[in-house]
């Protein structure tokens, strides 16, 4: 069986390279890393809460590469993803920060609102909706940096109770324009979730759950990872 990928989203801060080191260990695959941004439009109310701590702790850019390099070095080799939005980026400086993101440990970027076509020259992963056209679709597909990020809803992220019923379409008609690997995130919450959703998908990614176990401490984070890489693996 091909092992199915595990994504699990952490917010950047003080605990961040503790708490990727104790997702790794349990079995993720690759850590997003968010930097916090003050008007995070893609985001519920659980990613808000931890930007907002992010930002009041004073992660600003600079201290969030200095986290992504501590991160890099709890994490060996396994990949590593800031995400982030474009605003952060454009006061950076767009060749800066991919720049200094890279010599910092990233494996690559996520800018979640600037989408496929702009910015080409930008190697980043490209998020995908419901909503995209196919013609969107293959260009996010094309351009993309590695995986193709499946939005599995409309809307923001967040804890929710059932897997979207949008999932299996979307999947559809991306495999239809490309063969790159598709990871499903948004609303993926707990282990029979991700199970159903990587029927489906190449991977999952794993966010508002895995920050809800990450404010618990490390040990909480492993037990949860844990129990996604089984559902996973089963």
């Amino acid at each position: 069986m091909v092992r199915k990928a595990l994504v699990v989203y952490l917010m950047a801060g003080a605990e961040a390279p503790e708490l990727a080191e104790a997702a790794v260990d349990a079995g993720a695959d690759l850590v997003e890393l968010g930097f916090p941004f003050s008007d995070p439009l893609a985001d519920g109310p659980v990613v808000r809460r931890a930007a907002e701590r992010a930002l009041a702790s004073g992660m600003r850019t600079r201290a969030c590469l200095e986290c992504l390099a501590a991160t890099r070095e709890r994490v060996g080799e396994t990949p590593l993803v800031p995400m982030t939005y474009a605003a952060l980026l454009e006061a950076y400086g767009w060749e800066r920060f991919a720049d200094d993101a890279r010599a910092h440990g990233a494996t690559s970027l996520i800018v979640a609102d600037l989408p496929a076509g702009e910015r080409p020259e930008l190697r980043r992963v490209q998020l995908v909706a419901p909503t995209s056209t196919d013609e969107r679709l293959a260009l996010a597909a094309h351009e993309t940096d590695g995986w193709l990020y499946l939005v599995t809803v409309t809307g923001t992220t967040g804890v929710r109770d059932a897997l979207s019923p949008a999932l299996g379409p979307l999947v559809a008609r991306a495999r239809a324009v490309s063969d790159v690997p598709l990871y499903a995130g948004f609303g993926i919450s707990t282990p029979a979730q991700a199970a159903a959703a990587a029927e489906l998908a190449d991977g999952v990614v794993v966010g508002s759950a895995a920050l809800l176990a990450a404010e618990e401490g490390p040990g909480a984070l492993a037990r949860f990872v844990s129990s996604l890489r089984a559902a996973l693996d089963a």
